[in-house]
């Protein structure tokens, strides 16, 4: 099982919005030299909605080949079309991703039963290990806990990422599908608080900044260190709210450039952060004592 704190890594682009490999090797090793316990490729945060198909297989690729199975990829491959999913999960396999994470198909608003199908056929199309990804915030899709546990018995789906930030739906979720079902948080405010509760890890955004302190945050948490976590959780309270004063992945794609990780490239229809926000972010890095 891939436990920890787990970033959902942004994409370096140019200027021009061509992918910057240099940038993206530097943040990998970075990630690792920090601690990071795994890699998400290819997540919303990465910008997998403005990549198109060669783009998004060939950053995985290149993250997974950097990487050298020094730490585990999690492959975003999650679509609102079975059959691209299923096309892009193989893709992820083929390419040496050690999991991946499909997110609940957007816009077209599937029930229960349509999502429970969804997943099957992945799951028995592609023999990958595969995380659940539910974050009703961005798709207008729901997946209950009762789906998740239909779904929990289907061998090659190990986990969910559960991004509503409703610490209940991960206590439930734990009750119906045992200890051998991984749950990540998908929400940096609740995270420490999800881990202290048996939760394996958190998948995210603040980690792209502060893997270090994520890293460690997670660790005291999922080992009941309640008053340790909880400090170092503190100290990025403002950072886990400030980066989303915009659309994710605006508001940490310029913190990584103040930073001096990244270059000033973001893909249309997203934009830079606004000016008004660049002091409210930096702020936030220094609180977390980042800058």
């Amino acid at each position: 099982m891939i436990r920890g704190s787990i970033v959902a890594l942004v994409t370096p682009m140019e200027e021009s919005g061509a992918l910057d490999t240099t940038s993206l090797n530097n943040l990998i090793d970075f990630h690792i030299l920090e601690g990071t316990d795994a890699i998400v490729a290819m997540g919303t945060t990465g910008e997998s909605a403005t990549l198109n198909e060669e783009e998004h297989c060939d950053v995985i690729r290149r993250i997974v080949d950097r990487v050298a199975g020094r730490i585990p990829v999690i492959a975003g491959t999650g679509a609102n079309s079975t059959t691209e999913a299923i096309a892009l999960t193989q893709r992820a396999e083929n390419l040496g991703a050690d999991a991946c994470l499909l997110v609940t198909p957007y816009y077209n608003k599937p029930t229960q039963e349509g999502l429970y199908r969804h997943y099957k056929a992945i799951a028995e199309a592609v023999d990958i290990p595969q995380i659940l990804y539910n974050v009703p915030g961005r798709t207008a899709c729901d997946m209950l806990p009762e789906t998740v546990a239909r779904l929990a018995e289907i061998e090659n789906i190990t986990g969910i990422k559960e991004a509503t930030g409703k610490l209940e739906r991960g206590r439930e979720i734990r009750d119906l599908c045992g200890e051998r079902f991984a749950i990540y948080s998908g929400d940096d405010a609740t995270a420490c608080e999800l881990c202290l509760q048996r939760a394996d890890g958190n998948i995210s955004v603040t980690c792209n900044v502060a893997p270090r302190l994520m890293h460690e945050m997670c660790a005291a948490a999922m080992a009941g260190r309640r008053e340790e976590a909880e400090a170092i959780d503190a100290r990025l309270s403002v950072l886990h709210k400030r980066l989303f004063v915009e659309s994710n992945p605006i508001p940490v794609k310029w913190a990584l450039y103040d930073m001096g990780f990244i270059k000033k490239g973001i893909r249309l229809p997203l934009t830079w952060l606004a000016d008004e926000y660049h002091s409210v972010v930096h702020d936030a890095l220094r609180t977390a004592g980042l800058v």
